[in-house]
């Protein structure tokens, strides 16, 4: 039976970790991820779970703790924020291309400089070539349920890939929801027990980790790792399936909110959402056919079902929480039309706004504006802008 509980995100993700628990839990402090190793401490404290909890001196320390656990044949685990992930950047290539599963919650903040504590994206934007799964959270409950996936996700033989759990700082992480707890022993039998298939203790299977790699194979192995990005599609598709028999909860590569009809929609990752969708049901009072796409998964990118989605849509916003610095738009909006060019989509009219910058906030009058845009968009049958800035005094 689901247990109701009220929760920050952080200790959403902590709940998730303890119910996990793993063999090792690696990290170091950073504003706003620091509560998650703060609440999980106390997990093994208090003797709730039997992690080895490693009190490392930088968040490179944590990474490299977790490789090395993982190559050892631990269930492995960490959390960090912008500047964090940043320091873990070495590391962060190193256990992608090793196939490690290690799990982070990373804690969407500003990577300075200037420096700055608040939610953006350009932390994980900036590591989504480094060969992670990403999954993006909404809410506490979206935080909770993707941590215990992302176990399932990232240990699949067809996989073995590491999976960043990525959630808004402050407006998810230090905000309380109500939201639903698997019990204890549904999510144990959920992620099951590590069986690693290879592992630097087994004595009887010797193996190396990390050997130089140079010309003679190191192009094969990064095609291996290619494709375990690529069969990572079904694996999260037939976890979440799993997941949402003992849960209730479905999840696919996206959300749709009232796109059945839509002919102007918004494009956009995590907590956003929610402000987005109140904006939806007012412009669907008024009979205009708007809609929202909230993609989940972002590495491996869901080619497919984005493109259908927006297919038969007059005109897209990409909101991108996120700036590439290319002169060309954000690395969603940039995803997104790539996946429509490769489809054959050629006919919606797409423009990118980049917004919330250093947590800037979005208000509702935000969003209005970009529907609106849409709306004048589709009106003229042109874009007038593709790259905009929104809320920003320029």
């Amino acid at each position: 039976m689901a247990i109701r509980d009220r929760l920050s995100g952080n200790e959403a993700v902590a709940t998730a970790m303890k119910q996990i628990n793993p063999d090792v839990v690696a990290a170091f402090p950073i504003t706003p991820s620091t509560e998650i190793p703060q609440y999980f401490s106390t997990f093994v404290a208090n003797g709730s779970v039997d992690t080895e909890f490693v009190a490392v001196e930088s968040e490179h320390s944590a990474m490299s703790a977790c490789v090395g656990a993982s190559s050892a044949g631990a269930r492995a685990m960490t959390a960090t924020s912008a500047n964090g992930l940043a320091l873990m950047w070495e590391v962060l290539y190193i256990a992608a291309s090793l196939k490690l599963p290690i799990i982070m919650a990373c804690v969407n903040r500003t990577l300075s400089g200037p420096l700055n504590i608040h939610n953006d994206h350009s932390d994980s934007m900036g590591a989504r070539d480094s060969g992670w799964i990403q999954l993006y959270c909404e809410d506490n409950q979206e935080a909770y349920d993707n941590m215990i996936m992302a176990v399932r996700i990232a240990e699949h033989l067809d996989v073995k890939l590491p999976v960043m759990v990525c959630l808004d700082g402050f407006i998810t992480s230090h905000s309380l929801e109500n939201i639903e707890l698997l019990e204890d022993d549904i999510v144990k039998k959920f992620v099951g027990e590590y069986k690693p298939d290879s592992y630097l203790l087994d004595s009887e299977s010797p193996i190396s980790v990390g050997p130089l790699d140079l010309q003679d194979y190191c192009f094969e192995h990064k095609r291996q790792q290619s494709q375990c990005m690529m069969n990572a599609m079904k694996v999260i598709h037939d976890v979440s399936e799993e997941f949402a028999k003992v849960s209730g909860r479905k999840y696919g590569f996206l959300e749709t909110y009232k796109m059945d009809d839509a002919e102007i929609a918004v494009v956009v990752l995590n907590s956003t959402a929610g402000t987005a969708k109140f904006v939806v049901n007012q412009f669907r009072e008024k009979g205009i056919k708007a809609g929202l796409v909230k993609p989940r998964v972002f590495r491996p990118f869901p080619v497919d079902e984005i493109s259908s989605v927006l297919k038969n849509c007059k005109a897209v916003a990409v909101m991108d929480k996120a700036d590439s610095f290319n002169a060309a738009g954000g690395p969603l909006f940039t995803e997104i039309t790539s996946a429509l060019l490769v489809k054959g989509v050629y006919n919606v009219k797409m423009v990118n706004y980049i917004y919330g910058l250093g947590g800037r906030d979005v208000k509702t009058d935000d969003i209005e504006k970009v529907y609106n845009d849409l709306l004048k968009t589709v009106d003229q049958g042109k874009v007038e802008s593709v790259y905009n800035y929104l809320g920003v005094r320029e």
